[in-house]
Protein backbone atom coordinates (compact mmCIF):
# COMPACT_ATOMS: atom_id res chain seq x y z
CA UNK A 1 0.00 0.00 0.00
CA UNK A 2 1.41 3.83 -0.96
CA UNK A 3 1.59 5.94 1.79
CA UNK A 4 -0.99 8.67 2.36
CA UNK A 5 1.40 11.05 3.84
CA UNK A 6 4.99 10.20 2.02
CA UNK A 7 6.41 13.71 2.03
CA UNK A 8 9.09 12.87 4.56
CA UNK A 9 10.26 9.73 2.03
CA UNK A 10 10.27 12.60 -1.06
CA UNK A 11 12.00 15.01 0.61
CA UNK A 12 14.57 12.20 1.39
CA UNK A 13 14.79 11.34 -2.25
CA UNK A 14 15.10 14.80 -3.07
CA UNK A 15 11.94 14.84 -5.09
CA UNK A 16 9.12 17.70 -5.05
CA UNK A 17 6.75 18.11 -2.32
CA UNK A 18 3.88 20.40 -1.45
CA UNK A 19 5.34 21.35 2.13
CA UNK A 20 8.30 20.69 4.21
CA UNK A 21 7.56 17.43 6.33
CA UNK A 22 8.32 17.48 10.38
CA UNK A 23 8.92 15.39 12.99
CA UNK A 24 11.11 15.31 15.94
CA UNK A 25 14.04 13.48 17.51
CA UNK A 26 12.94 12.40 21.01
CA UNK A 27 9.16 12.74 20.29
CA UNK A 28 7.93 9.60 22.05
CA UNK A 29 9.05 10.96 25.67
CA UNK A 30 8.93 12.41 29.00
CA UNK A 31 6.83 15.80 27.98
CA UNK A 32 3.89 14.06 27.39
CA UNK A 33 2.06 13.60 30.21
CA UNK A 34 0.34 10.53 27.98
CA UNK A 35 3.98 8.84 27.80
CA UNK A 36 4.61 8.94 31.88
CA UNK A 37 1.37 7.41 32.64
CA UNK A 38 2.34 4.30 30.43
CA UNK A 39 6.29 4.85 31.54
CA UNK A 40 5.13 4.73 35.67
CA UNK A 41 8.01 3.23 37.08
CA UNK A 42 8.34 0.91 34.41
CA UNK A 43 12.21 0.55 33.87
CA UNK A 44 12.92 1.78 30.59
CA UNK A 45 14.46 -1.68 28.84
CA UNK A 46 10.99 -2.81 29.80
CA UNK A 47 8.85 -0.39 28.39
CA UNK A 48 11.68 -0.66 25.16
CA UNK A 49 10.61 -4.22 25.22
CA UNK A 50 6.76 -4.79 25.86
CA UNK A 51 5.63 -4.75 22.60
CA UNK A 52 2.43 -3.30 23.10
CA UNK A 53 3.42 -0.62 25.34
CA UNK A 54 6.57 0.43 23.11
CA UNK A 55 3.62 0.82 20.02
CA UNK A 56 1.50 2.85 22.26
CA UNK A 57 4.46 5.50 23.01
CA UNK A 58 5.97 5.18 19.17
CA UNK A 59 1.85 6.42 18.32
CA UNK A 60 1.64 9.16 20.72
CA UNK A 61 3.03 12.07 18.82
CA UNK A 62 1.08 11.22 15.99
CA UNK A 63 -2.32 11.65 17.32
CA UNK A 64 -1.13 13.92 19.53
CA UNK A 65 0.97 16.86 17.35
CA UNK A 66 -0.17 15.46 13.95
CA UNK A 67 3.78 14.73 12.87
CA UNK A 68 4.75 13.46 9.49
CA UNK A 69 6.50 10.13 10.54
CA UNK A 70 6.50 7.82 13.44
CA UNK A 71 9.76 6.39 15.05
CA UNK A 72 9.55 3.45 16.63
CA UNK A 73 10.47 3.47 20.38
CA UNK A 74 13.61 1.68 21.12
CA UNK A 75 16.84 2.53 22.15
CA UNK A 76 20.29 2.28 20.28
CA UNK A 77 22.11 0.04 23.13
CA UNK A 78 19.59 -2.64 22.30
CA UNK A 79 21.73 -4.35 19.72
CA UNK A 80 24.98 -3.92 22.67
CA UNK A 81 23.22 -6.44 24.83
CA UNK A 82 22.12 -8.72 22.18
CA UNK A 83 26.39 -9.09 21.26
CA UNK A 84 26.75 -9.98 24.56
CA UNK A 85 27.38 -6.77 26.68
CA UNK A 86 25.16 -6.35 29.96
CA UNK A 87 23.57 -2.96 29.20
CA UNK A 88 21.98 -1.16 32.07
CA UNK A 89 19.20 1.78 31.47
CA UNK A 90 17.95 4.11 33.54
CA UNK A 91 16.63 7.66 32.41
CA UNK A 92 17.88 10.03 34.70
CA UNK A 93 21.25 8.67 35.26
CA UNK A 94 21.84 6.89 31.56
CA UNK A 95 23.54 4.17 30.22
CA UNK A 96 25.99 1.98 32.17
CA UNK A 97 28.04 -1.04 31.16
CA UNK A 98 29.38 -2.52 34.26
CA UNK A 99 31.81 -5.06 32.03
CA UNK A 100 33.30 -2.55 29.49
CA UNK A 101 35.33 -3.35 26.49
CA UNK A 102 38.87 -2.74 27.35
CA UNK A 103 40.70 -5.43 25.35
CA UNK A 104 40.73 -7.76 22.69
CA UNK A 105 39.31 -10.98 24.25
CA UNK A 106 36.49 -8.34 25.60
CA UNK A 107 35.68 -7.72 21.73
CA UNK A 108 36.35 -10.87 20.69
CA UNK A 109 33.91 -12.27 23.08
CA UNK A 110 31.35 -9.99 22.12
CA UNK A 111 28.98 -11.87 18.78
CA UNK A 112 27.35 -10.39 15.64
CA UNK A 113 23.77 -11.34 16.59
CA UNK A 114 21.03 -12.18 14.48
CA UNK A 115 18.70 -9.74 15.07
CA UNK A 116 15.56 -11.75 14.83
CA UNK A 117 16.60 -14.40 16.93
CA UNK A 118 17.89 -11.69 19.81
CA UNK A 119 15.68 -9.00 19.62
CA UNK A 120 12.42 -10.56 18.18
CA UNK A 121 10.33 -7.52 20.05
CA UNK A 122 12.04 -5.00 18.05
CA UNK A 123 9.99 -6.32 14.77
CA UNK A 124 6.35 -7.47 16.77
CA UNK A 125 6.91 -2.99 17.34
CA UNK A 126 7.71 -2.38 13.73
CA UNK A 127 4.77 -4.78 12.16
CA UNK A 128 2.38 -3.81 14.39
CA UNK A 129 3.18 -0.10 14.33
CA UNK A 130 2.63 -0.60 10.63
CA UNK A 131 -0.49 -2.12 11.30
CA UNK A 132 -1.48 0.84 13.68
CA UNK A 133 -0.45 3.62 11.50
CA UNK A 134 -2.14 2.03 8.44
CA UNK A 135 0.55 3.84 5.83
CA UNK A 136 -1.18 7.02 7.28
CA UNK A 137 2.97 8.13 7.25
CA UNK A 138 6.08 6.98 7.14
CA UNK A 139 7.95 4.91 10.35
CA UNK A 140 11.26 5.11 10.68
CA UNK A 141 13.53 2.56 12.48
CA UNK A 142 16.89 3.51 13.81
CA UNK A 143 20.22 2.37 15.26
CA UNK A 144 23.28 3.84 16.69
CA UNK A 145 26.38 4.57 14.75
CA UNK A 146 29.08 2.29 15.43
CA UNK A 147 31.75 4.88 17.15
CA UNK A 148 29.06 6.23 19.47
CA UNK A 149 27.93 2.33 20.50
CA UNK A 150 31.82 1.91 21.03
CA UNK A 151 32.50 5.16 23.22
CA UNK A 152 29.19 3.62 25.50
CA UNK A 153 30.86 -0.09 25.33
CA UNK A 154 34.35 1.08 26.18
CA UNK A 155 34.20 4.04 28.61
CA UNK A 156 31.32 2.20 30.31
CA UNK A 157 28.23 5.10 30.15
CA UNK A 158 28.51 8.76 28.90
CA UNK A 159 31.83 10.24 29.20
CA UNK A 160 32.79 14.21 29.04
CA UNK A 161 35.73 13.74 27.25
CA UNK A 162 36.08 10.41 26.03
CA UNK A 163 39.93 9.63 27.02
CA UNK A 164 39.05 5.90 27.42
CA UNK A 165 37.56 5.35 23.82
CA UNK A 166 40.33 7.58 22.31
CA UNK A 167 43.30 6.15 24.62
CA UNK A 168 42.33 2.66 22.69
CA UNK A 169 41.58 4.02 19.59
CA UNK A 170 45.08 5.50 19.50
CA UNK A 171 47.14 3.02 21.18
CA UNK A 172 45.32 -0.23 20.32
CA UNK A 173 44.01 0.54 16.86
CA UNK A 174 43.44 -3.26 15.81
CA UNK A 175 41.33 -3.87 18.55
CA UNK A 176 39.44 -0.60 17.88
CA UNK A 177 38.82 -1.66 14.64
CA UNK A 178 38.24 -4.97 15.49
CA UNK A 179 35.31 -3.77 17.73
CA UNK A 180 34.11 -1.32 15.02
CA UNK A 181 33.77 -3.93 12.68
CA UNK A 182 31.86 -6.05 14.53
CA UNK A 183 29.31 -3.23 15.30
CA UNK A 184 29.02 -2.16 11.59
CA UNK A 185 28.18 -5.79 11.05
CA UNK A 186 25.43 -6.13 13.76
CA UNK A 187 24.09 -2.69 13.20
CA UNK A 188 23.95 -3.19 9.13
CA UNK A 189 22.02 -6.98 10.02
CA UNK A 190 19.82 -5.20 12.53
CA UNK A 191 18.77 -2.62 9.89
CA UNK A 192 17.99 -4.76 7.14
CA UNK A 193 15.84 -6.79 9.28
CA UNK A 194 14.41 -3.61 10.29
CA UNK A 195 13.51 -3.04 6.62
CA UNK A 196 11.97 -6.30 6.19
CA UNK A 197 9.52 -5.80 8.58
CA UNK A 198 8.41 -2.89 7.14
CA UNK A 199 10.05 1.10 8.37
CA UNK A 200 9.70 3.34 5.58
CA UNK A 201 13.08 5.15 6.10
CA UNK A 202 15.85 5.00 8.99
CA UNK A 203 18.22 6.80 11.02
CA UNK A 204 21.75 6.44 12.13
CA UNK A 205 22.16 8.64 15.36
CA UNK A 206 26.24 9.06 15.80
CA UNK A 207 25.49 11.47 18.93
CA UNK A 208 29.14 11.71 20.16
CA UNK A 209 30.94 11.45 16.78
CA UNK A 210 31.52 15.21 17.06
CA UNK A 211 34.29 14.75 19.42
CA UNK A 212 36.22 14.02 16.89
CA UNK A 213 38.68 15.64 14.81
CA UNK A 214 37.68 15.72 10.75
CA UNK A 215 40.91 13.65 10.59
CA UNK A 216 39.64 10.74 12.55
CA UNK A 217 36.30 11.16 11.94
CA UNK A 218 37.52 10.25 8.64
CA UNK A 219 39.67 7.02 10.53
CA UNK A 220 38.01 5.71 12.47
CA UNK A 221 34.37 6.15 12.58
CA UNK A 222 33.34 7.41 9.05
CA UNK A 223 34.77 3.87 7.22
CA UNK A 224 32.22 1.71 9.38
CA UNK A 225 28.98 4.36 8.96
CA UNK A 226 29.68 3.63 5.56
CA UNK A 227 30.20 0.21 5.67
CA UNK A 228 26.61 0.06 7.50
CA UNK A 229 24.71 1.79 4.43
CA UNK A 230 26.78 -0.41 2.09
CA UNK A 231 25.40 -3.15 3.86
CA UNK A 232 22.14 -1.46 4.61
CA UNK A 233 21.39 -0.80 0.81
CA UNK A 234 19.37 2.18 -0.83
CA UNK A 235 16.11 0.14 -0.59
CA UNK A 236 14.73 2.94 1.95
CA UNK A 237 16.29 6.67 2.74
CA UNK A 238 18.59 6.77 4.80
CA UNK A 239 19.40 9.94 7.64
CA UNK A 240 22.62 10.09 9.56
CA UNK A 241 22.55 12.37 12.51
CA UNK A 242 26.00 13.42 13.90
CA UNK A 243 25.73 15.95 17.31
CA UNK A 244 28.24 18.40 16.87
CA UNK A 245 28.87 18.35 13.77
CA UNK A 246 29.85 21.47 11.69
CA UNK A 247 33.26 20.35 10.91
CA UNK A 248 32.29 17.51 9.65
CA UNK A 249 29.88 17.85 6.88
CA UNK A 250 32.11 17.04 4.49
CA UNK A 251 32.53 13.50 5.39
CA UNK A 252 29.07 12.93 6.39
CA UNK A 253 28.29 13.98 2.94
CA UNK A 254 30.68 11.11 1.59
CA UNK A 255 28.45 8.66 3.96
CA UNK A 256 26.26 7.30 1.66
CA UNK A 257 23.31 8.57 3.75
CA UNK A 258 20.47 10.39 1.51
CA UNK A 259 19.84 13.02 4.08
CA UNK A 260 22.14 14.75 6.85
CA UNK A 261 20.72 15.81 10.25
CA UNK A 262 22.26 18.70 11.50
CA UNK A 263 22.16 19.80 15.18
CA UNK A 264 21.26 23.47 15.77
CA UNK A 265 25.05 24.71 15.92
CA UNK A 266 25.73 24.34 12.19
CA UNK A 267 23.92 27.09 10.04
CA UNK A 268 21.58 25.38 7.51
CA UNK A 269 22.36 27.82 4.87
CA UNK A 270 26.57 27.17 5.44
CA UNK A 271 25.28 23.41 5.70
CA UNK A 272 23.26 23.65 2.03
CA UNK A 273 26.42 25.43 0.55
CA UNK A 274 29.49 23.12 1.93
CA UNK A 275 27.40 19.79 0.82
CA UNK A 276 26.41 21.21 -2.64
CA UNK A 277 23.40 19.81 -3.18
CA UNK A 278 24.55 16.13 -2.40
CA UNK A 279 21.74 15.48 -0.04
CA UNK A 280 18.41 16.24 1.89
CA UNK A 281 19.11 18.03 4.52
CA UNK A 282 16.99 17.54 7.66
CA UNK A 283 16.45 20.00 11.03
CA UNK A 284 17.69 21.88 12.90
CA UNK A 285 15.82 24.11 15.28
CA UNK A 286 17.79 24.24 19.08
CA UNK A 287 15.16 22.32 21.55
CA UNK A 288 15.53 25.04 24.06
CA UNK A 289 13.57 27.12 21.45
CA UNK A 290 10.71 25.11 22.44
CA UNK A 291 11.04 26.06 25.90
CA UNK A 292 10.36 29.75 25.14
CA UNK A 293 7.67 31.69 23.99
CA UNK A 294 5.17 31.06 20.98
CA UNK A 295 6.75 34.16 18.88
CA UNK A 296 10.63 32.60 19.02
CA UNK A 297 9.16 29.21 18.21
CA UNK A 298 7.58 30.56 14.80
CA UNK A 299 10.46 33.25 14.03
CA UNK A 300 12.85 29.86 14.73
CA UNK A 301 11.16 27.49 11.98
CA UNK A 302 10.66 30.59 9.60
CA UNK A 303 14.78 31.30 9.84
CA UNK A 304 15.38 27.75 9.02
CA UNK A 305 12.96 27.63 6.42
CA UNK A 306 14.29 30.58 4.52
CA UNK A 307 17.97 29.14 4.82
CA UNK A 308 17.42 25.77 3.36
CA UNK A 309 15.35 27.20 0.71
CA UNK A 310 18.04 25.90 -1.67
CA UNK A 311 18.53 22.56 -0.44
CA UNK A 312 17.66 19.69 -2.83
CA UNK A 313 15.38 18.35 -0.01
CA UNK A 314 14.72 19.32 3.62
CA UNK A 315 12.69 17.54 6.65
CA UNK A 316 12.17 20.19 9.47
CA UNK A 317 13.42 18.43 12.98
CA UNK A 318 15.31 19.88 15.89
CA UNK A 319 18.86 19.75 16.08
CA UNK A 320 18.62 17.24 19.07
CA UNK A 321 16.26 15.39 21.02
CA UNK A 322 13.41 17.19 22.26
CA UNK A 323 14.17 18.31 25.74
CA UNK A 324 11.68 16.58 29.05
CA UNK A 325 10.46 19.98 30.69
CA UNK A 326 8.80 21.27 26.91
CA UNK A 327 5.27 22.50 27.20
CA UNK A 328 3.46 20.26 25.03
CA UNK A 329 1.39 23.48 23.39
CA UNK A 330 5.08 24.28 22.36
CA UNK A 331 5.48 21.11 20.55
CA UNK A 332 2.18 21.39 18.63
CA UNK A 333 3.35 25.09 17.85
CA UNK A 334 6.41 24.01 16.05
CA UNK A 335 4.87 21.08 14.36
CA UNK A 336 1.66 23.41 13.19
CA UNK A 337 3.96 26.10 12.20
CA UNK A 338 6.56 23.82 10.54
CA UNK A 339 3.15 22.27 8.59
CA UNK A 340 2.13 26.34 7.90
CA UNK A 341 -0.57 25.65 9.70
CA UNK A 342 -0.20 29.04 11.71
Amino acid sequence: MPLKNDLLVRAARCQPVERTPVWMMRQAGRYLPEYRAVRKDLPFLTLCKAVDLAVEVSLQPLRILGVDAVIMFSDILIPVEAMGLEVQLTEKIGPKMPHPVRSAADVEALRVPDPVETMPFVYDIIRTLKREIADAVPLLGFAGAPWTLAAYMIEGGSSKNYHIIKSLMYSEPAIFHRLMEKLADTQALYLKAQIEAGIDALQLFDSWAGELSPEDFATFALPYIQRVFEQVGSAVPRILYVNGSTHLLEGMAASGAEVLSIDWRTDLAEAVRRTQGRVALQGNLDPCRLLGPREGILRGVEDIRAKAKDAPGHIMNLGHGILPPTPVENAQTFIAAAQGRL
